[in-house]
């Protein structure tokens, strides 16, 4: 079959079982956008109002179902704007695919109208870009691209179409009736090659699988760090396992928020600067860290010298480039971690509680008194309300700042794939593409975003969005008048030089909403903040999304908090 570059990327995208596209239009990717419009009926395309958000949306869309999210944008500055959701994608490992236009390739390399290098920009923050400059290059770049995406350690990958590939006309072949021959071509034999960029090796061999039971036996006072690795692989079952076996007290990192229940009566919480007592003085106090999945961020290791020293380090991991890369480990396994821990609960016997486990139980009782503080509307007593009313079915999207550290310390959640948020990156901004792009992929699981009046003003924009496809999304403002993270490092650390992080300024957020076509409310204590949730979703059972301001002290801080350069159990309470 004849097809032009743009039938064929079409063709090849729905070949990958790819329902939907999040993008925005331009001059290069016109016949991309024409075939679209042809093949409405086979793939949908969600017009989001800014390129960067529909990064966002893909990456929500992918980290709430594991399938390989796909954005659009044309040339130059639509491109660009592409930049930051794919660098928010490749620190929390998500499988990305985002298709640029580029100009016609006799205008390369010309400083043409448009054109932008995106290739070379996105080199260090994909796993792997190309420049299809032969349309006859195209299917297989897509299979590939779709592959690479999501084998391994998956992150984003990008496909940069000039515009007169789009129109030249082609063979295409569909992939069941693909010639086998076809894995000898030049862009297939590059496979294993390209495939070792952020995890592919496996060394999960009986004899690391042994070894590591040993360790594991051994051990006194085993404690479990999970990171977002552990979704990722679909392994919260195996982790249930493992925790329960060993009776091991487990913390989570940000990125592993719903890999285990909420109230498992051992999840100690979340780990790090802003991780509980409890998790951050139990791992210091451990004979051997299993860490799963996780790579020892500086937000949780804080001081590495001072991380766990009493500890020996096992750890799990897909990707090789993260051993001994921040903590020294004792021994390590690289490969699938559920196939792995698969292999490791067959060897490991069943341990019994003892007096390490009613250590950490004494510790689990130290809460800041912070997160009773009485004020009118305290942060906890309004994610906590949330909570109850949209059940175990939520997806929970968040910005970043003070709210998102309150949402992962308060917010009860049980199943993974249920927390969407930029750990890595910590992109203000990404919280509103990442609900939509949830909501669109999961239209009968409620989603909600909480955000902050910084972070909400950088995307207040797709409230269009929000209001166009009918995606009922609630949106909770925690609007504390100031960039509220910020200001708690000044107020601690800067003498409360409160430098441009008073945002005391426009919109009035209930009527950016209504001029959205949506309802907001407003809510200046818990009474208030409970009758505006119950209109709220009230709007959203309607079809409509809805947003809700939550007026909030501006001194409210997120505690414990590790100081940069302490030791992680040295925290602020």
């Amino acid at each position: 079959m004849q097809y032009t570059g743009a039938r064929i990327l079409i063709e090849s995208l729905i070949e990958q079982g790819v329902d939907t596209v999040f993008g925005y239009p331009g001059g290069s990717v016109l016949f991309i956008y024409d075939e679209l419009y042809k093949h409405k009926d086979r793939i949908r395309h969600v017009l989001t109002s800014h390129e960067q958000h529909a990064a966002h949306a893909a990456d929500g869309y992918a980290r709430s179902t594991g399938k390989v999210g796909v954005c659009i944008a044309t040339s130059g500055p639509g491109a660009t704007n592409l930049v930051t959701g794919i660098a928010t994608a490749y620190m929390d490992s998500v499988p990305l695919v985002a298709i640029t236009g580029n100009v016609p390739t006799g205008l390369l390399g010309k400083d043409s109208f448009q054109e932008v290098d995106i290739a070379g920009v996105t080199m260090p923050i994909t796993k792997h870009n190309w420049i299809v400059k032969d349309v006859k290059d195209l299917a297989e770049v897509v299979r590939e691209a779709f592959l690479v995406a999501a084998s391994g350690r998956p992150g984003p990958v990008l496909i940069d179409i000039p515009k007169d590939v789009t129109a030249a006309l082609c063979e295409w072949t569909p992939r069941s009736q693909h010639d086998p021959s076809a894995a000898q071509s030049p862009v297939a034999l590059a496979r294993a090659a390209r495939l070792s960029l952020r995890g592919s090796r496996q060394t999960d061999t009986e004899e690391d699988i042994r070894a590591a039971a040993e360790l594991i036996t051994q051990a006194k006072r085993p404690f479990i760090y999970a990171g977002g690795g552990v979704i990722i692989a679909e392994a919260a079952e195996e982790l249930r396992s493992l925790v329960e076996r060993l009776k091991a007290p487990a913390a989570l990192s940000l990125m592993a928020k719903g890999a285990l229940p909420f109230d498992h009566p051992l999840n100690t919480g979340m780990i790090g600067m802003h991780g509980s007592v409890a998790s951050n003085k139990a791992i210091q106090k451990a004979d051997l860290v299993i860490a799963i999945g996780a790579r020892f961020s500086d937000r949780v290791v804080s001081k590495a010298d001072k991380f766990a020293v009493d500890a020996k380090v096992l750890h799990l991991d897909i990707d090789p480039a993260e051993i001994n890369k921040n903590v020294k480990s004792e021994r390590w396994i690289i490969g699938d971690l559920k196939k792995v821990l698969g292999e490791l609960l067959q060897k490991i016997p069943e341990r019994t509680e003892n007096e390490w486990n009613s250590d950490v139980a004494e510790l689990k009782k130290i809460v800041p008194e912070a997160h009773s503080r009485p004020v009118a509307l305290h942060p906890k007593v309004a994610i906590e309300a949330v909570a109850r009313r949209l059940g175990d079915e939520v997806i929970v999207a968040t910005d970043v700042g003070q709210h998102q550290m309150w949402a992962s310390q308060f917010y009860p959640l049980s199943r993974p794939r249920s927390f969407l948020t930029s750990g890595g990156l910590g992109t203000m901004g990404s919280g509103m593409g990442l609900a939509l792009g949830a909501k669109t992929a999961n239209p009968n699981r409620p989603v909600v975003l909480f955000t902050g009046d910084g972070s909400f003003r950088m995307n207040c924009a797709e409230l269009a969005t929000a209001f166009m496809y009918h995606l009922p999304v609630l949106v909770v403002i925690m609007n504390n008048r100031v960039l509220g993270m910020v200001r708690q490092w000044q107020t601690l650390f800067y003498d409360e030089r409160y430098a441009e992080t008073t945002l005391l300024r426009p919109p009035d957020f209930v009527k950016l909403a209504g001029a959205y076509g949506l309802s907001g409310y407003r809510a200046e204590n818990e009474g208030q903040f409970m009758e505006a949730l119950d209109k709220a979703l009230a709007d959203i059972a309607g079809g409509k999304a809805a947003v809700i301001e939550a007026l909030i002290d501006m001194d409210e801080q997120v505690l414990p908090m590790v100081p940069g350069g302490k030791a992680i159990d040295d925290m602020i309470l």
